[in-house]
């Protein structure tokens, strides 16, 4: 009986703890790999080997049928467990139906967590949980208190299902967790012990072009914000961001107070790409895009594939940690905006991308910290400029909302460019 109590004890002791840990990178053949993923696991092989082609390597999967598919096109997947429900039998034989296999990356906990039992606008529209619009935004009593009184039911279901599927999870693969933008900072931070990787979906595209302009739309300046926030949020864990492969019109069939009366706005190839290298620069380390099934542009989807293909060609680069460097723009507008950078080295190569979250020129952007490139000549990977690294330091100019990514020659380049052009809608 002694011996029996003492066991039990034990196992009570070990559920009290959880070992979140990780690099926010997923391996393949023992080798690191920066996360370009995506939601949307396509039926058809031929577009699911499109995809893997282009360069996304991590897929939603369901089942292992799905895991077998991603598989066969030498890519990776993740798996969604309800945390949020406990040690129940469905997450036990969920876990152990898929948990030996090979094309299991990473584990993901339920999606938008706290924002479900915050700020979800269907606590008014539908369950009727909340009295009257934007509740919680007003920090109306009655939203606090369902809040608090989920949390303590959600929360310590969450860490015992985390505790579970670490206790028999032999590979002890990271587990991720993605929330709404503005998901609650309290809240969060409940579980964050937890989890190995976090992050948010942004998906600000959403009104039309007026005009021929091909000038990126101002809406893509919130994603850096957001991504700066999420550094304090995560508490120093990786950053996965998911970004926008859809246009909101397109969600009028399953959300029609999301999509009804929306205009076609598909982002353009250059806002995208800004978009993907503002992340980086603030932080993130990992690229995942919702929702490409409803997606309905051929041609805004070929965009995706060529921006696929670019993080591709620089994936050495990507799967190092950033180097340390700075930049000073010079620009007489203090209000103009953050110009940010980051570096990576692989091997004798380096990469630098510049990113301008301004709204107005920058004439004078100096990037420091480059010292061990002294005399080294970097050129502008799809673009003509050609800077020399002098004390450290390389200049640039950059137009509005801008990226730049300059590296040490360009073998760097993807080869196919299709889609770079598309100029969104």
């Amino acid at each position: 009986m002694k011996v029996i109590l003492l066991c039990s004890l034990f196992f009570v002791s070990f559920l009290e703890k959880t070992s979140a840990q990780g690099d926010g990178y997923i391996y393949k053949d023992g080798r690191r790999q920066f996360v370009f993923g995506s939601y949307f696991l396509p039926g058809n092989d031929a577009d699911l080997k499109e995809m893997t082609e282009a360069g996304f390597n991590l897929f939603a999967c369901g089942s292992g049928q799905d895991l077998d598919r991603v598989k066969k096109y030498n890519a990776q997947g993740w798996v969604f467990l309800r945390l949020e429900d406990g040690v129940t039998p469905a997450l036990q034989q969920q876990i152990a139906s898929v948990a030996g296999h090979p094309a299991l990356a990473v584990w993901s906990g339920p999606d938008e967590l706290v924002w479900g039992f915050t700020a979800n606008s269907r606590l008014y529209r539908e369950l009727k949980v909340h009295s009257e619009k934007g509740a919680w935004k007003k920090l109306n009593p009655e939203a606090l208190r369902y809040a608090r009184q989920q949390s303590e039911v959600l929360m310590p279901n969450v860490h015992k299902a985390i505790t579970y599927l670490r206790s028999v999870d032999k590979r002890n693969l990271q587990l991720w967790i993605n929330e709404g933008e503005n998901s609650d900072m309290g809240y969060i931070w409940q579980y964050m012990d937890d989890f190995d990787i976090t992050g948010f979906d942004l998906y600000p595209v959403k009104a039309a072009r007026t005009d021929s302009s091909t000038r990126p739309r101002r809406q893509i300046q919130s994603i850096g914000k957001s991504t700066k926030r999420w550094t304090a949020v995560s508490q120093g864990k990786p950053l996965w961001i998911v970004l926008q492969a859809f246009s909101w019109n397109e969600l009028a069939a399953i959300e029609p107070w999301n999509g009804a009366g929306r205009p076609v706005a598909y982002p353009s190839f250059e806002e995208s790409r800004y978009m993907a290298y503002d992340v980086l620069a603030n932080g993130a380390s990992g690229l995942l895009y919702w929702d490409m099934r409803f997606l309905t542009s051929s041609a805004c989807r070929q965009s995706l594939y060529g921006l696929a293909r670019e993080f591709t060609a620089l994936q050495p680069f990507f799967s190092t940690e950033p180097k340390p460097v700075s930049v000073t723009a010079y620009e007489p507008d203090s209000t103009a905006g953050r110009v940010l950078a980051t570096a990576r080295q692989y091997g004798r190569d380096w990469m630098v991308a510049v990113v301008n979250e301004g709204d107005t020129v920058q004439h004078a952007a100096v990037v420091s910290g480059l010292d061990r490139l002294n005399g080294q000549k970097l050129v502008e990977l799809y673009g003509d400029e050609e800077v020399t690294v002098k004390n450290g330091k390389i200049f640039t100019r950059l137009r509005p909302l801008e990226v730049k990514v300059f590296a040490t020659g360009r073998k760097w380049e993807a080869t196919n460019k299709n889609g770079r052009d598309y100029a969104g809608q």
